[in-house]
């Protein structure tokens, strides 16, 4: 029988986390307690992440770390990066596997409540309640390449530069790395002069709807991909609202979020 942690981090995504987690600091006065596998930590963070539960209701008796230990750690590893790199090795087991589609990506955003922290702001959509929002670009079929955090009030406008900027060099089954999608897909949100010509002088096609002219009712035809992965985001319970003071710990558990759905697609 597969026990939580197995089936939480599997074989595969451990060895993958192997490659990118720090080297534990070593004692030279030795003693201490022994120190919690990184595989078990692992397994109670993914376990904070998709079931929304605080620290402190980590059921530590099913994984052995404490909830301060696990937390500890993630901040440790959340200051190393080492959230955005497991994402980036994933992708590049699937540009490796040739299950990245670049021929198509798509753009857009998604607020959520947040009481206090660093990159919040009053959305304009929610009564001018304070907020955050995640911005995220999807190749075609919806593994998500790139994601952000800002405050709700930051005009999507604002985010698609350093959004492009953001994707990752990533494998390809032959050839060199790539990080440049032939299209880039946007709702009206993103209609403005600049990003347009920015995007051209990149040699990225876009596809963005024009206030006024195109219908609202025909935006989904290519951007339906962006929105499922949204909805798959929400599958991580710890997105359903923003409880992290510190922005780089939110932006933590949203890169926790998106390897999830990739890795997915690569155990299939």
């Amino acid at each position: 029988m597969v026990g939580i942690v197995e089936r939480l981090v599997p074989d595969e995504l451990r060895e993958l986390f192997q490659r990118v987690v720090p080297e534990v600091p070593s004692r030279p006065q030795g003693g201490g307690r022994r120190r919690n596998g990184d595989r078990e930590v692992l397994a109670a963070i993914g376990f904070v992440a998709t079931s929304g539960c605080t620290w402190q209701q980590l059921p530590s008796a099913s994984f052995g770390p404490s909830g301060a230990t696990a937390h500890r750690r993630f901040s440790e590893w959340s200051k190393a990066r080492v959230w955005a790199k497991l994402h980036r090795l994933v992708l590049d087991e699937l540009g490796a596997r040739s299950e990245l589609d670049w021929s198509g990506c798509a753009i857009d955003s998604v607020n959520m409540r947040a009481l206090k922290g660093d990159l919040t702001g009053p959305n304009p959509v929610d009564r001018g309640k304070y907020g955050s929002k995640i911005h995220l670009i999807t190749e075609r079929s919806g593994l998500p390449i790139s994601v952000g955090n800002s405050g709700a009030n930051l005009h999507d406008r604002q985010a698609l530069i350093p959004l492009v900027k953001g994707i990752p060099p990533i494998r390809s089954r032959r050839g060199r790395r790539r990080r440049k999608p032939a299209k880039l897909h946007a709702d009206k949100g993103y209609d403005y002069a600049h990003l347009r010509r920015w995007l051209r002088q990149r040699g990225i096609t876009h596809r963005i709807a024009r206030k006024g002219v195109e219908s609202s009712q025909r935006l989904g035809r290519h951007r339906w991909t962006v929105a499922r992965t949204m909805a798959w985001l929400a599958g991580c319970r710890r997105l359903h609202g923003r409880y992290e003071r510190k922005a780089d710990h939110f932006l933590a558990f949203t890169s926790i979020a998106c390897t999830l759905i990739c890795h997915r697609r690569l155990a299939k």
